[in-house]
C-alpha cells in the first residue's frame, strides 16, 4: 500500500516503511501541494530583494561590454541596424551574434534614452522574471516552499548575478529557456498541444538571442515529453513535431530575412567570412565552438576540456556551488521514482531538469572552442530547480532515515565543496570557511540523530533546515556580494574574486601578459573585496559609464592573444586605460570633437581596425564608426578597392590608426589590412590627435 505523504513543510501523517517509495507531491489536478500562507509574502521578497540588490549601483558598469553597447546605442539610431543588429548606425557590419537581447535593450534606449542604466535595467528585469519563473515552475508540481528554494538558489548564483546585470546576450537566453520550461511543464500536465507550441516559440526566440546554445536544452525537453506526456504515443510524436515547427518559425523568420536579404543593402555579418549568416550559426557559433576550428581553442578562458572542467579554478565559483547536492537530489530523486508510471510528473521533473544539466554541462565541459566561465549561467536554472526539488522530496520523507541520510549527504557535501572554492582565494573572507563547515557538519548531525530524540525531533529538524541553508548558501552568496559591488567591464567579465593562479591568466598571460595588467578592480561593498586585474573588470572606468557623446568609454578589446589584426591589436592612443580584456578605455575629448565635426556630412566619421575599437570611438562620440575585419578578423574583411570606393565617394571623415599588432585574427585578412594601411598612409595627410594618429581622408597629401 502506497500512503500519499503531507506536502513539504506541513505537518506529515506519513508511513514509516522504509520500503514504500514517495508518494506524490502533484494533487489527482495537476496541482501541487497546498501551501502555507507564508509562501505569498515570502515570495514578494524573495522577487524584491532580487530586483534591489540586482539594482544596486548599477551604473557602476558603464557600458559593461562596449562590443554590445555600442550596437544597442546604433539600433536607437536607426531602425536597419535594430533589425541586423548592426554595430554602428550607417550598417557596415553587424555583431557576431542575432539581436534579440540587443533588441530589447534598444527598445529601452529608444523610450528612456540611451545610456548605461536604460541598457542594464532590462537585463535586470530579465533576471527578476527568471526566478518568479523558476519557482512557479517548480510550485507547481513540488510545492511553494521548494519554489522559494529554487528561486533563491537561482538569484544567489554568482554567474546570474553577474549576468543579468550585464549586456551579453545570456540574460534573455536564460529567461526565455526557464519560460520554455514552465510551459513544457504544463504542456505534460495534459498533454496541450497549445503549451507544447508555446515551448518551441520561446526556443525559437531563445535561439535569436544566442543561437545554437539555446538548443542545449532541446534534448531534454524532447526526451521528457516524449515519455511522460497522458497520452498516447503518435500523439506525443505528432505534438512534438508541432513543437519544432514553432522553433523553425519562430528563430527562422529574422535567419531567412537576412539570408534572403540583397547583401549590397544590408551590412556585413561578423563571424563570418563568406558574409552569411548561416555560416555565423553554423560555423562560429556553431561547430567552431564544439570542436575549435576557426573560434580558436577555450582552454585558455575556461580550462582543459573535461568532467571537471566546471569545476575548475576559472569555472567553479561561477555556478559549481550546488552542483554536487542537485546531481545528488538527481539520482536519489530518479532512485525513489523508478517504480512510477510512465506519466510520473516527478519523475518527468527531475529528468527536464537533469538532462537540462547534464547536456549543456557536457557541452561545456567537453568543448575545444571558446567557452567563456560567464556561459555557466546557462547551467543556474537548472542547478537550482533541482536543489529545490530535491529539498521538497527529502523534506516529504523525512521520517525514514534513507531520506534523512540523503540529505545530510547533500549538506555535508555542498559545504566540503564550498569550502574548497573558497581555499582558492585565502584572503577572501577567510571567516567563511569555517562557518560553512561548522554549520554544515551540524546540520547534518541534527538531521540524522533527530528521530533518536523523539521529542526534540521538531526543533532539531527545525535547526538542521536553518544550518543546513547556511551551509549551503553562504559560499555563492558571498560570491554573488562581491559581484554586485565590483564593476564588470570588457568581454570576458567573470563573478566573484579573484581567484589565485586563475583570473584571466590562462587567456590572457596574467597581468603583464597580453594586453598588459588591467586596472585595479573595485573594492568591493558590504564588507566583500574586490577583485584586481583583468578577467572582465577594471576599477577605473567612470562611474555611471559616459553618457553617449562624452569622451569616454567602457570596453576592451575582447580578442585571444596572438589576434590583433596587422596595423591593429590593442588600440594605442584612442584608447588608454586598463589595456587588455576589460580594462578601462577612454578617448581623447580632442578626437571626439575631430569625430564630431561635419559628421552629418559622412557617413562614417571614421574607419579603423577591429569592432572593439570602433565600438570605444561610437560610445565616445555618439558617430558610427567603420569597424574593418569585425570582433576578430571573422568578418568584415574588405579589399582595398572597396575601401578605396568608400573613401571616393566621401562616406568616411577619417582612418584612425590602431597600435601595431600581428596577424589578422583567425580567418582574417593581414594582407588586406596591411594594404589599407599603406595605401592611407601613402595618400592622406597624418595628424595627431589627442595622441593618436588620425588620417584625414578628405585631405590627400
Amino acid at each position: 500500500m502506497t500512503t500519499t505523504l503531507a506536502p513539504p513543510f506541513v505537518t506529515p501523517s506519513a508511513s514509516t516503511d522504509p520500503t514504500e517509495p514517495p508518494g506524490d507531491l502533484v494533487g489527482p489536478d495537476g496541482s501541487g501541494p497546498p501551501n502555507p500562507r507564508w509562501v505569498r509574502p515570502a515570495l514578494v521578497a524573495l522577487l524584491a530583494l532580487t530586483a534591489v540588490a540586482y539594482l544596486w549601483d548599477l551604473s557602476a558598469s558603464g557600458y559593461a561590454n562596449s562590443f554590445y553597447a555600442a550596437a544597442v546605442q546604433a539600433g536607437t539610431k536607426s531602425w536597419k541596424a535594430f533589425f541586423f543588429g548592426s554595430l554602428d548606425s550607417s550598417n557596415f557590419i553587424t555583431v557576431d551574434k542575432s539581436p534579440g537581447s540587443l533588441w530589447i535593450m534598444e527598445l529601452s534606449g529608444r523610450l528612456f534614452g540611451f545610456n548605461s542604466w536604460s541598457m542594464l535595467a532590462p537585463q535586470v528585469l530579465e533576471g527578476v522574471a527568471a526566478v518568479g519563473l523558476v519557482y512557479a515552475t517548480v510550485k507547481r508540481w513540488f510545492g511553494g516552499p521548494a519554489g522559494l528554494l529554487a528561486g533563491a538558489a537561482l538569484a544567489c548564483t554568482p554567474v546570474a548575478a553577474l549576468m543579468f546585470r550585464f549586456n551579453n546576450p545570456d540574460a534573455l537566453m536564460v529567461l526565455l529557456l526557464t519560460a520554455a520550461a514552465y510551459t513544457l511543464v504544463r504542456a505534460i500536465e495534459r498533454a496541450g498541444t497549445r503549451w507544447i507550441v508555446a515551448t518551441g516559440v520561446l526556443v525559437g526566440f531563445a535561439f535569436l538571442a544566442k543561437m545554437l546554445q539555446s538548443f542545449t536544452v532541446l534534448p531534454a525537453f524532447a526526451g521528457v515529453y516524449l515519455l511522460a506526456a497522458p497520452t498516447n504515443l503518435l500523439r506525443r510524436i505528432w505534438q512534438l513535431a508541432l513543437g519544432g515547427v514553432a522553433i523553425l518559425v519562430s528563430a527562422g523568420w529574422w535567419v531567412a530575412l537576412v539570408a534572403l536579404w540583397p547583401t549590397a543593402s544590408r551590412p556585413l555579418i561578423d563571424g563570418s567570412p563568406d558574409n552569411s549568416i548561416l555560416n555565423l550559426i553554423f560555423g562560429y557559433n556553431g561547430l567552431s565552438r564544439l570542436s575549435g576550428g576557426t573560434g580558436g581553442s577555450g582552454s585558455g578562458f575556461s580550462g582543459a576540456t573535461g568532467v571537471f572542467r566546471l569545476f575548475n579554478d576559472l569555472m567553479g565559483g561561477q555556478a559549481s556551488w550546488l552542483i554536487p547536492a542537485s546531481l545528488l537530489a538527481l539520482v536519489a530523486g530518479l532512485v525513489w521514482r523508478r517504480r512510477a508510471p510512465r506519466t510520473d510528473r516527478m519523475r518527468a521533473a527531475l529528468l527536464l531538469w537533469g538532462g537540462w544539466l547534464i547536456v549543456t554541462g557536457a557541452v561545456f565541459s567537453f568543448s575545444s572552442g571558446v567557452i567563456h566561465t560567464y556561459y555557466t549561467v546557462a547551467l543556474a536554472p537548472a542547478i537550482a530547480a533541482l536543489v529545490g526539488m530535491g529539498g521538497a522530496m527529502l523534506w516529504q520523507t523525512r521520517r525514514r532515515m534513507v531520506a534523512r541520510v540523503t540529505g545530510a549527504a547533500g549538506i555535508v557535501g555542498s559545504a566540503v565543496w564550498a569550502y574548497a572554492l573558497l581555499e582558492r582565494t585565502p584572503g577572501y573572507v577567510p571567516w567563511l570557511r569555517p562557518l560553512i563547515l561548522v554549520t554544515g557538519v551540524l546540520a547534518a548531525g541534527a538531521l540524522v540523530a533527530a528521530p533518536a530524540l523523539p521529542r526534540l525531533t521538531r526543533p532539531l529538524t527545525a535547526a538542521a533546515v536553518v544550518l543546513g541553508l547556511v551551509a549551503v548558501l553562504s559560499g555563492p552568496l558571498a560570491y554573488t556580494g562581491t559581484t554586485l559591488t565590483t564593476a564588470h567591464t570588457g568581454s570576458i567579465p567573470s563573478a566573484g574574486p579573484t581567484v589565485t593562479g586563475a583570473g584571466a591568466s590562462g587567456a590572457f598571460g596574467g597581468p603583464g601578459g597580453a594586453g598588459g595588467a588591467g586596472g585595479a578592480g573595485r573594492t568591493g561593498g558590504a564588507g566583500f573585496p574586490g577583485r584586481t586585474g583583468l578577467s572582465g573588470r577594471s576599477g577605473e572606468i567612470p562611474t555611471g559609464g559616459p553618457p553617449a557623446g562624452s569622451s569616454g568609454a567602457s570596453g576592451s578589446t575582447g580578442r585571444p592573444p596572438g589576434a590583433g589584426r596587422a596595423g591593429g591589436g590593442f588600440p594605442t592612443g584612442a584608447v588608454a586605460g586598463g589595456g587588455g580584456p576589460g580594462g578601462g578605455t577612454t578617448t581623447s575629448s580632442a578626437l571626439v570633437r575631430a569625430l564630431r565635426s561635419d559628421a552629418s556630412h559622412f557617413r562614417w566619421a571614421a574607419a579603423t581596425f577591429g569592432s572593439q575599437t570602433a565600438a570605444t570611438l561610437e560610445l565616445s562620440s555618439g558617430e558610427p564608426v567603420m569597424a574593418i575585419g569585425g570582433f576578430n578578423g571573422e568578418g568584415g574583411n574588405i579589399s582595398l578597392s572597396t575601401f578605396e570606393s568608400y573613401v571616393a565617394k566621401g562616406d568616411i571623415h577619417y582612418f584612425v590608426a590602431s597600435g601595431t599588432g600581428g596577424g589578422g585574427g583567425p580567418g582574417g585578412s593581414a594582407n588586406s589590412d596591411a594594404a589599407i594601411t599603406s595605401w592611407v598612409e601613402s595618400h592622406f595627410t597624418k595628424v595627431t590627435i589627442g595622441g593618436q594618429t588620425v588620417y584625414d581622408l578628405t585631405s590627400r597629401t
